[in-house]
């Protein structure tokens, strides 16, 4: 795609997919509110910290190019970072502990999924004010993006990135074995290339392990549950069992016919890192996956991760109807935690200067997702890697023309209910109990953990 084509696409991504957003300033004009708005800042921003701790989950590429930022952040202003990076897994209970110690880091990345819960327990500050004052710039960002990070008509969180699902595949080995991956499969269609691929290649396809947040509300988006939790009945909402059948079906089926990557591999993983993953970490072709289910904002560090010679593609995730399914999502956002105290201010500074900032997402690259500010995606464009220019193009012309509003965002004793699920799928791929009996589990236990809410 011609780099003249990819600026108009971020543009369209950034602005217009989700929903329009008013702003006609230059790249450069963009760059220079961010110093504009900490000259004018009030005396709140003149008691902010020369320190803070920003933390966040994420690859190595990620770890890089954020650190590059904040120090970038720190030649142009006299405030220090402590960075902690981390990967998914330990992030949230590195969260958990702090916020119960009311340590939380004063800058903190947050997911969509967690969102609400952070902000029910009182651990986010409010960022309205800092809008309504200027400090904080959200003017050029869609304003169905801007209230994603909403919770109760408050703004808690700033989007980091437009992200999607994207199933990630092995094309060189696909090619070789002549097999045609297609976008919007449908599971029916995704398990045939799946015994295809291993009847053909040994290689197996490597589905969400430990993360039915993901893919569970996936499958049932489809049967039109778009919202699974109902907090104010505290019960779940569907009918009965029968839902959560076509989830563990796909699970049965790949454990029962040998092409899904059992769970003794990912048990034997040191850390949930795209690194690992057995897309691209592996010993033998029984351990090697020819695709894995990732997220749009990954591709960079996977393609990166990838054996040498070893072409990455890009597709849907599958599903019973692919167009209910799918669905563009704030890769991540910022937040400024209520612990930040007297450096909220700074941090708030700090979020606006990566979210505006040219020179900042010129580090970043889109790494995070498609910048949420139309204003920068158009000025990084001509920056951006070949990957980039892939995953624009597979976000605008795939995703955005075939799929569906995004389910909202969890409440609490949902991660309990998804851990549970996750519980249960293990027996599932050891063979200990069929997909009926875990459908009629996850119900049973789910509706009890949402009753004691």
């Amino acid at each position: 795609m011609k780099r003249k084509t990819v600026a108009a696409a971020l543009m369209l991504m950034a602005a217009g997919s989700l929903a329009g957003c008013g702003g006609s300033q230059s790249g450069e004009r963009a760059a220079g509110s961010t110093a504009a708005a900490a000259e004018s800042k009030g005396t709140t921003a003149d008691a902010a910290a020369s320190s803070l701790t920003f933390s966040w989950w994420g690859n190595q590429i990620r770890n890089e190019r954020t650190q590059g930022v904040l120090d970038l952040y720190s030649e142009k202003n006299s405030v220090s970072f402590d960075s902690q990076p981390s990967d998914w897994d330990s992030y949230w209970s590195k969260l958990q502990t702090s916020a119960a110690g009311n340590s939380l880091p004063d800058i903190l990345q947050m997911d969509y999924s967690y969102l609400k819960q952070f902000v029910k327990a009182g651990s986010l500050a409010d960022l309205s004010p800092y809008v309504e004052d200027g400090t904080l710039d959200v003017s050029n960002i869609s304003q169905s993006i801007v209230d994603s990070g909403s919770v109760d008509g408050k703004l808690y969180a700033v989007c980091a990135g437009v992200n999607a699902p994207a199933l990630l595949y092995n094309q060189t080995l696909t090619e070789e074995a002549g097999v045609e991956i297609k976008d919007n499969m449908t599971i029916e269609e995704f398990e045939e290339v799946c015994r295809t691929m291993l009847e053909k290649t040994g290689t197996k396809a490597d589905l969400p392990y430990g993360a039915s947040d993901n893919f569970l509300p996936y499958i049932l988006r489809a049967a039109d549950v778009t919202e699974l939790f109902n907090a104010e009945e505290k019960k779940m909402n569907v009918a009965d069992a029968g839902a959560f059948l076509p989830y563990f079906k796909v699970y049965q089926d790949g454990a029962e016919q040998g092409w899904i990557i059992g769970a003794d591999v990912h048990a034997g993983l040191t850390s949930n890192s795209v690194e690992e993953s057995p897309l691209v970490y592996f010993s033998s072709r029984e351990t090697q996956a020819w695709c894995a289910f990732f997220w749009t904002n990954q591709m960079e560090a996977m393609v990166k991760a990838a054996p040498e010679g070893v072409k990455l593609g890009i597709t849907t995730w599958p599903s019973p109807d692919p167009k209910k399914s799918n669905f563009l999502k704030p890769g991540q956002f910022f937040s400024v935690s209520k612990d930040a105290g007297e450096s909220e201010a700074e941090a708030v500074k700090v979020v606006n200067f990566i979210t505006n900032d040219v020179d900042a997402n010129k580090i970043l690259l889109g790494e995070r997702g498609i910048p949420a500010s139309s204003v920068v995606a158009e000025a990084i464009a001509p920056e951006t890697s070949e990957t980039t220019q892939t995953v624009t193009e597979f976000v605008n012309n795939v995703v955005a023309k075939n799929s569906s509003q995004i389910s909202p965002a969890i409440p609490t004793g949902a991660n309990e209910v998804y851990n549970a699920c996750n519980t249960i799928l293990d027996e599932v791929l050891y063979q200990q109990i069929d997909a009926s009996a875990a459908a009629e589990k996850l119900f049973k236990e789910g509706n009890e953990i949402m009753s004691r809410q």
